[in-house]
């Protein structure tokens, strides 16, 4: 305590008096010493649950890997069918485009000598035979049934919007049988683990300090120590990042300056992994419908998309998992087709309850062959996390939402060398028999138990993970 000094007047002694700004004070006004204040000893949690990991352990599942990538193959169509480019109309020649599904392909086209085929373009469709198809050209001669050549049925030169189905085969009598068969065609995919890492740490002197507020976290941890909160906030944050990571990341390219030496952990081979979203970019579907506007409009774009579930294997059940405002269209576009006036109506898709139908408080709904199990995505509405980024994106960068099949696919693994069963989207992890880096943490430091001479006390967590997308044909992003 200061001691401050005067001399009254007409007196030649000093006297020690306390002034005023003697008290020893925490607060500017100087009240903290003189009157006990009322203070809420509990953290006020204004923000609910911060966390919005879940996703991942609804619609996934997690296995081991022990290589530094994943590979596996999604088998191709079973049928053959090409775009094809009328070469000639007048000889019926035709140059096939050896790719499939918009990939192109490595091996030679599967037409062959013999072959019936219907071919679609020039404003009608034909049947004809195959008469000339070489093992390597791309280019074949056709004998239509209905006509002498491509050009008496309206075909023209160039035109390269005309697609070509095998739908059998025509052989004489006492003729040998084909010459060339035909292989499976694949696709192969590949992904890499990336790693993920992140920290704490407190010195010592404030590991022993107790304070004024309990705190908690989204781990469970409460107490007087403040370091349980930021810890517990590092390790939750920390959870979130390994389904973003799965979410949102991206492959490295070539053009990219990551390993270049321009960046700060430029030397670090830093080659980046496919998430869910630009797995579905690539090789999915997108829709920008069911938008709320319009229910009658929603419905349509709805059905589009069951369409393009129809040329890609329709998986029967489907997850949605959308944002607050798709949901709600979803909510209007049902109650639109279900409410047609009083008395009489269907609700089927409702269980023919009027009053679930009402309330549509529903979990799933069923549209032509399709179930479909919605769920609202807190990661698309949180303000901190793809909310805030939607809100701030135009154009068609927006995601609202992404339909994922449910089950599982026959896939072949390569490591394994057999058929497997897989689901459609799941994490690996890299993990062995000595170690596993599935979720990592360890403490280190001279705080609790002794590892080194720093007086403080680091928590590390690490994870070694990537997400694999199977058949991604057949999953739907909202945007």
């Amino acid at each position: 305590m200061a001691i401050s000094s005067f001399t009254p007047a007409g007196k030649d002694y000093t006297q020690k008096v306390i002034g005023a700004g003697n008290y020893l004070d925490i607060q500017d006004n100087g009240w903290a010493q003189q009157y006990l204040p009322d203070l809420l000893e509990k953290e006020a949690e204004v923000f609910g649950k911060r966390t919005i990991s879940g996703f991942l352990s609804q619609v996934s599942a997690e296995e081991a890997m022990s290589a530094d990538q994943v590979i596996w193959s999604e088998q191709g169509r079973l049928h053959l069918a090409y775009e094809c480019t009328i070469v000639s109309a007048a000889a019926s020649t035709m140059k096939v485009a050896k790719t499939m599904d918009g990939v192109a392909q490595t091996t030679d086209h599967g037409i062959r000598v013999g072959d019936m085929v219907l071919i679609a373009g020039g404003g009608q469709t034909i049947t004809a035979r195959v008469s000339v198809a070489g093992d390597t050209d791309d280019d074949i001669t056709v004998t239509p049934y209905g006509y002498a050549h491509l050009s008496d049925a309206g075909f023209a030169d160039g035109d390269d919007t005309n697609k070509v189905l095998v739908f059998g085969s025509e052989f004489g009598k006492g003729t040998n049988n084909q010459t060339r068969s035909n292989e499976p065609v694949f696709q192969t995919y590949t992904n890499k683990p990336i790693i993920i890492k992140d920290m704490y740490e407190v010195s010592g002197s404030d590991a022993a300090q107790v304070g004024w507020v309990e705190i908690s976290g989204e781990d469970g941890q409460n107490g007087y120590y403040w370091y349980l909160k930021a810890s517990g906030d590092t390790k939750a944050r920390f959870n979130d990042y390994l389904e973003m990571v799965c979410i949102e990341a991206e492959k490295n390219v070539a053009a990219s300056n990551i390993n270049t030496g321009s960046g700060a952990a430029s030397a670090d081979d830093s080659h980046g992994t496919e998430g869910l979203f630009k797995a579905i970019t690539s090789r999915g579907h997108q829709s920008s419908g069911i938008t709320g506007v319009n229910a009658a409009t929603d419905l349509a774009e709805f059905d589009a998309m069951l369409a393009a579930f129809d040329e890609n294997g329709a998986i029967e059940e489907n997850m949605m998992f959308v944002n607050r405002g798709t949901s709600l269209a979803i909510d209007d576009m049902l109650a639109s087709m279900n409410s047609y006036g009083a008395g009489g109506t269907s609700y089927g898709v409702f269980d023919n309850s009027e009053d679930m139908a009402l309330n549509l408080g529903f979990s799933g709904f069923r549209r032509g062959s399709y179930d479909f199990y919605k769920s609202d995505w807190k990661y698309l509405n949180d303000k901190q996390t793809r909310g805030g980024i939607n809100a701030a994106a135009t154009g068609g960068e927006a995601i609202r939402g992404a339909v994922i099949p449910a089950g599982v696919s026959n896939v072949y693994d390569q490591q394994l060398g057999k058929n497997l069963k897989r689901p459609f989207l799941h994490v690996r992890y890299r993990a062995s028999n000595l170690e596993s880096r599935k979720n990592k943490s360890w403490v280190t430091g001279s705080v609790g138990a002794v590892t080194s001479d720093l007086d403080a006390m680091t928590m590390n967590f690490l994870s070694e993970r990537c997400m694999v997308v199977q058949g991604a044909n057949n999953f739907c992003l909202l945007n």
